[in-house]
């Protein structure tokens, strides 16, 4: 059992991806004490009609920074371009040093299944780094990690080639509200960039209270579905009664390649889940170091 405070880090590719997917999540870890550190790889500076450059990248920084704020976490806004992230050894090598540096217990990506490039490749750079944090000559400037982390993928609704399959669903209702204040701080997407790029720029109000309005109701029907989604795992979860009423959920899925979920480490890392029926990742994988030689 570690001696500190468990330590979170959720790495999407834009200002917003780790809040829109985790934010939640987050806010219940900031709460019990955790250290909770949210990243965006990319610097968001393609993700407007009207702005680009660096006053869309000072705008989106400042986003958001003032959503962490409002969870007491830390945002990390690294200057790659948005739209342009790709899986290129200096970038790699980036992300191993970033880990490293955090030291955590826990990341939370994107899967490399995605309509977004960048969120593609995001995941396949925390993939590729997580066995690389542990060896030593890989970026010897940063001491190298003993063990690799827990790894958790973001959900989504992609198919091809594989589905999201979640192992964990934490029934996130009671930050419902927080959630949509952190998604209120990125003003220059949720009611900007996003209603233009989705065609329908004209259905945001005017106003402070009517947009959060807005923004709430919109937020809800989106994550709505997945509690039905994945009922099955919300009742196992939180039993029969307490389950069927679950509405609003975040869920995750555990990556092969990071370190295993086992009993201890998800009593560790997500208390707030309940003991009883402790539906622990089961992943059958062994590593290339475990094989016999030849395999």
């Amino acid at each position: 059992m570690a001696d500190h405070p468990p330590r979170i880090m959720l790495i999407g590719a834009h200002p917003d991806d780790a809040d829109i997917k985790a934010g939640g999540t987050a806010a219940m870890w900031t709460d019990l004490g955790f250290v909770v550190r949210m990243v965006s790889l990319s610097d968001g500076r393609a993700g407007h009609h009207e702005m680009a450059g660096p006053e869309l990248v000072t705008r989106r920084k400042a986003e958001a920074q003032a959503a962490a704020a409002l969870i007491g976490a830390s945002y990390e806004v690294l200057d790659h371009p948005d739209g342009e992230l790709d899986d290129r050894l200096e970038l790699r090598h980036q992300v191993i040093r970033l880990i490293r540096s955090f030291r955590p217990d826990l990341i939370i990506t994107h899967r490399t299944t995605d309509y977004h490039p960048d969120h593609r490749v995001t995941g396949l750079l925390v993939q590729d780094a997580s066995y690389l944090l542990t060896v030593p000559a890989i970026c010897p400037d940063v001491p190298h990690l003993r063990q690799s982390p827990v790894i958790l993928s973001f959900s989504d609704a992609f198919t091809r080639p594989c589905r999201f399959e979640p192992h964990l669903v934490v029934n996130i209702e009671e930050k419902l509200d927080l959630i949509v204040a952190m998604l209120h701080c990125h003003q220059s997407q949720f009611y900007e960039w996003l209603p233009y790029n989705a065609g329908h720029p004209e259905e945001v109000p005017t106003g402070e209270e009517a947009r959060k309005n807005w923004l709430a109701d919109r937020f809800r029907q989106r994550i709505a579905p997945l509690a039905d989604r994945y009922r099955d795992l919300v009742i196992r979860t939180y039993g029969d009664v307490e389950g069927k009423r679950v509405r609003y959920i975040e869920a995750f899925e555990v990556s092969e390649f990071g370190a295993l979920l086992d009993r201890e480490a998800r009593a560790r890392l997500f208390p707030f889940l309940p003991r009883s029926s402790d539906p622990v990742a089961s992943i059958d994988r062994k590593r290339w170091v475990d094989l016999p030689e030849g395999s």
